[in-house]
Formats: C-alpha cells, structure tokens, sequence
C-alpha cells in the first residue's frame, strides 16, 4: 500500500478526533452511566465489536461501507490534513462539531457538499420530532430513576445497555468511518498484503482505548448536563432511539451525513419532551430545568452552527487552493 506523508498524518489525525469528539453520540451515555465499570472492560466489549464490524467491512470489500462512493480518490496534501488537527483542537474546547461536514467538507464536490448538508438537518429535524414525541410518551412513567438511580444495578437494563449500545456503535461505524478512511487509497481486497488492515485497525483501537481511559475526556460534559444521562436506564433509552434513527438514514442513501446533528437533535427533542411532560407549568419539577433548558438547547445548537461554519470555510479555502 503506497501512502503519502500527509495522507498518513491526516488519517492518524482523523482516527483520534473523529473517535474523540464522535464519542459522546455513541459512547457518552454508555460511559457515563457506567461509572462503577473499569475502563478496560468497556473498552474490550467496544473493541470487539469494533473488530467484528471492520473486519465485516474488509470481507465485502468496503471498509467505508459505501459512503466514499460520491469521493473520487485525490492526493492528499497537506491542507486535507488540517481539517482532522482543527478537529482536534475543537473537540477539546468542548465543541461537538460535525466530523463529517469538517472532515469530509475538503475532499467533497458543491453538489455533494449540499447533499450533505440537507442530509444532515433533515436528519437533526427527524431526530428532534421523533426523540421529542418518544419522551413526552414515556418520561410520565419511565424517566425517574431517583437521585442515585434506582436500576443503576438492575442486571437486565445493564444488559440491555450493553447489548443496545454495541449495536448503535456498530452502526454509527458504518456511518463515519468514511470520514477517516478518505486518507487511505482506496482498499482492494486484491492487496493481500495486510498493512491496510493492521493500520485501520490498530490506529482505532489505540485511539478507542485512550478515549476510554480519559472517559471521553472534556466534550463528555455535554452528555452529563443533560437529564439523568447517569443512569443505565434513561442511557439505554437514548442508545435505542438514536440508533433507530441512524439506522434509518443509513439505509436511506450513500450520502455521508453529519451524525452529530442527529444525536444533538435527538438531545434536544428529548430534553423538551421531558419538560413539556414533567415541567410546563408545573411548579414542583423544576423552574430551575425551565429557566435551564433553553439556553442549553441553544448553546448546543450554536456550537453545531460553528462547527458547520468552520466546515464551509475549509472547504472553500481547499478550492481556492486547487
């Protein structure tokens, strides 16, 4: 396999950012509400499926999982490796930008780059709607856990959780590995050589594994200031309902689309559900969630509008600089 420099540093940029600041969509929750479980052992239960769902990839001759079908293949330079270091720094400002509209952003055509972008909201909207409606339902008789978490040591919701989780990771990987695997030429099952492979694969692993360590590091403090995201219950909820959805836009089309809105829309629905159910006009839940709820919801969409701005930014100097 035959690699540039800037090819190999981009895409060693991208395998830590995009899992660093992907983190708190798939694994933040799962993290969070599991606070009593070494980090070791949430990471080789992570792994292994990781492994599983890779080296899936690798047998049908697709590691990307067909969302590089609209990116013909480029040489990289040194401004393609860039986007991945801004991410980097942003995630550890606690911004959870889109890793697709910043990473994807220099190598994508305007057509794609549009499709890209309506893909995307479309998809916050439809999380929104759906986690929004999916809460108001359930939160009157599900949501409370107490102050400690009365399931937070209930076997079958803590595997549920696990089991729930394992398959939203899996499917989130068919969704964003596109964003680390546009550094790579293109994989041939052909190649035989292996080092493809042993490359992807290592790099994720050494980059899943710090993330687990750290906890998922700064950018996690989005996750824990939303409601009873602790406990193993309310997160298996979250996992389950994401994952339906993304599950969704994965069998929609081959358009990349930016996971990030989707999680920060199914957030936000979700967040509104349980005050329109528990505190609209109700004294006693919580004039400190009402007074709280808004400002969150809009700093965390102004946060998604940054990122998206940055994104655009990059994506024209890269044309300019072709």
């Amino acid at each position: 396999m035959d690699i540039s420099l800037w090819a190999l540093l981009g895409f060693m940029f991208a395998a830590y950012a995009v899992t660093a600041n992907d983190s708190i969509q798939t694994l933040g929750t799962y993290i969070s509400s599991n606070s009593d479980v070494k980090w070791y052992w949430m990471f080789a239960f992570m792994g292994s499926i990781f492994l599983a769902t890779m080296m899936y990839g690798f047998n049908m001759g697709d590691p990307a999982f067909g969302r590089l079908s609209k990116f013909p293949e480029i040489d990289i330079q040194w401004y393609h490796a860039c986007a991945p270091l801004f991410l980097i720094g942003l995630t550890r400002l606690k911004i959870p930008v889109s890793t697709t509209f910043l990473v994807l952003s220099v190598f994508a055509s305007t057509v794609v780059m549009e499709k890209m972008m309506v893909k995307s909201f479309l998809g916050y909207a439809v999380s929104f709607v759906f986690a929004f409606c999916v809460w108001y339902i359930i939160s009157k008789y599900i949501l409370n856990e107490g102050v400690k978490g009365v399931d937070s040591h209930n076997k079958h919701w803590r595997i549920a959780q696990w089991v729930t989780t394992g398959w939203l990771w899996s499917t989130w990987l068919k969704h964003d590995m596109a964003n680390i695997m546009v550094f790579l030429p293109r994989f041939h099952p052909a190649g035989g050589d292996g080092i493809y492979e042993f490359l992807v694969i290592v790099s994720m692993l050494v980059g899943l594994a710090f993330m687990f360590w750290e906890r998922g590091g700064r950018i996690q403090e989005i996750v824990l200031s939303k409601t009873n995201t602790r406990y193993v219950r309310s997160a298996t909820l979250i996992d389950l309902v994401y994952c339906f959805v993304l599950y969704f836009f994965k069998e929609l089309n081959n358009i990349p689309m930016s996971t990030t809105f989707v999680f920060m829309g199914m957030l936000a629905g979700r967040e509104l559900g349980i005050w329109m159910q528990l505190g609209y006009g109700k004294i006693t839940y919580t004039n400190r969630h009402k007074k709280a709820i808004f400002p969150m919801l809009y700093s965390d969409f102004l946060r998604l509008m940054l990122g998206l701005a940055v994104s655009v930014s990059l994506a024209y100097g890269v044309s300019y600089l072709n």
